[in-house]
């Protein structure tokens, strides 16, 4: 309680604000997943990725009226051409692709007038398929098996919710290093061994094309989150560059434009990118590729390995680590 007084009281004061202008030019990018008006209603699925609508609105109410709100375009033109950029600028991100981005969150980014980037993992928008760690998370939760043998024939038990939040941990550093066919029959064997997959209305969760065309038809980016969500720094580098490439093309299939941002995942391992595949997305023709390591995008950064911010789930922890941010505190 006491630490939320003080917090309070500095914001209140103006003292950060003020610092956080003399500090320099950076720029914060928001990272976010899903808004809903009820959350617990997916949290065997989507866990704690999702935000309620009533904190986003609040949240981006802050963003429009205490900081300057940005696209990633202008973004890439203060890193590449040296744009000038107002002080406290803020660009807002979401990863993954799930309907209530379109249905809930456009609508509230249009009202505050505040732009954003949409990053689509593809797969699960032409399959109407949820990524594959809410897969696993649902069947890990759900099951009424008591235990589960890993690809390794170790054994996990699943008696309580440490023990399975344990497994689902286990299985997804496994699933992490797979793309494509293998990441998709390695959930399937799991969802089966366990018993357990996510019911067919979970479809509903994805965006369709329409709904993705309709991202850029309000007046916002569309950019790639890989097809299948991979840990990219652990596929094979044909993989990774299969990731790179086709989410691309079938993006610019399906937008009739050209798609020039990437957002890596970060499913489960460390790291989630490398040298590697940030030559290999130069090479596919990316110009910005946002990763999830805190902190602030400073003059002469990498724009293919951006940093981002993680908003917090309450109105005022968003306030908080923005200005924490512009101090030069990573979030």
């Amino acid at each position: 309680m006491s630490r939320n007084w003080i917090k309070k009281a500095l914001l209140g004061s103006g003292a950060m604000q003020a610092a956080g202008r003399l500090k320099g030019r950076g720029v914060a990018i928001l990272m976010y997943h899903s808004v809903m008006e009820r959350p617990e209603q997916e949290s065997r699925t989507l866990g704690g990725i999702i935000h309620s609508s009533k904190v986003f609105r609040e949240q981006m109410e802050i963003v429009a009226r205490k900081f300057v709100p940005i696209s990633l375009d202008d973004l890439l033109d203060f890193l590449v051409k040296g744009k000038a950029l107002r002080p406290r600028s803020v660009v807002v991100t979401f990863d993954d692709g799930y309907t209530d981005n379109h249905d809930v969150a456009v609508p509230i980014l249009n009202r505050v007038g505040v732009p954003a980037t949409f990053y689509i993992t593809v797969d699960c928008v032409e399959t109407g398929t949820l990524p594959w760690p809410s897969r696993l998370r649902y069947a890990f939760y759900s099951t009424g098996k008591v235990s589960w043998n890993d690809t390794n024939n170790v054994a996990w038990r699943l008696q309580n919710s440490a023990d399975r939040e344990a497994a689902f941990l286990k299985a997804s550093d496994s699933c992490a290093q797979l793309a494509g066919d293998p990441q998709g029959e390695f959930v399937r064997q799991v969802e089966k061994d366990l018993e357990s997959a996510v019911p067919d209305a979970s479809r509903r969760l994805m965006m369709t094309w329409e709904q993705v065309r309709g991202l850029a038809k309000k007046g916002h980016i569309v950019g790639s989150h890989t097809l299948t969500h991979p840990n990219m720094a652990y596929v094979k580098e044909g993989a990774a560059r299969r990731e790179l490439v086709e989410s691309k093309l079938r993006l610019e299939e399906a937008l009739k434009t050209s798609v020039e941002h990437f957002s890596y995942p970060c499913p489960a391992l460390y790291p989630h990118w490398n040298e590697q595949t940030r030559r290999m997305s130069e090479e596919c023709g990316y110009r910005t590729a946002v990763t999830t390591i805190g902190g602030a995008v400073n003059p002469g950064d990498d724009p293919l390995s951006l940093h981002r911010v993680r908003p917090s789930k309450e109105t005022q922890g968003l306030d908080w680590n923005l200005e924490c941010t512009f101090l030069g505190r990573a979030m």
